[in-house]
């Protein structure tokens, strides 16, 4: 019976394989870094939401549904890029972005946790909400013109 349990290990783990290679190109760094900035978020926003009395679970349960999209997203952008002739522009320019926007989320955690950010740190944060806010103000606009239209 244990002889067949490494077996289907090997199995599960050739599938893995096979699933990663398929839907994000391979295992790279960039996907390891991404893999554990989002880890570290769900980590760090789960403590900083306890210590706070803030923890509701599906609050939660949003958060987790919304690091899996990000994954999928990046494996949409792996099969847009090998359309575009395997380059990984596309992909890698995507997960660059959800590295920046979990470090940001990381350092805000820990902040909110009551562990003092260095002063650039926070000027970094608050210059990435101050884009973000003027992002969704422009896209609320266009799309309120789109309406109107």
């Amino acid at each position: 019976m244990h002889e067949h349990i490494g077996q289907w290990f090997k199995m599960f783990m050739a599938g893995v394989g096979a699933v990663t290679g398929y839907f994000w190109g391979g295992w790279s760094l960039l996907l390891h870094l991404l893999l554990w900035f989002v880890v570290i978020d769900w980590l760090t926003g789960w403590a900083a939401a306890w210590m706070n009395g803030e923890l509701r679970s599906r609050i939660g349960y949003i958060g987790i549904a919304r690091k899996i999209t990000i994954f999928i997203i990046i494996a949409i952008t792996h099969l847009i890029d090998k359309v575009l002739g395997e380059m990984n522009y596309v992909q890698n320019t995507v997960t660059f972005f959800y590295l920046a926007n979990e470090l940001l989320s990381i350092i805000e955690n820990v902040g909110r946790m009551g562990v003092p950010i260095p002063q650039s740190l926070r000027k970094v944060v608050k210059v990435f909400h101050t884009k973000s806010e003027e992002d969704r103000y422009t896209e609320r606009k266009e799309e309120n013109k789109d309406e109107a239209s």
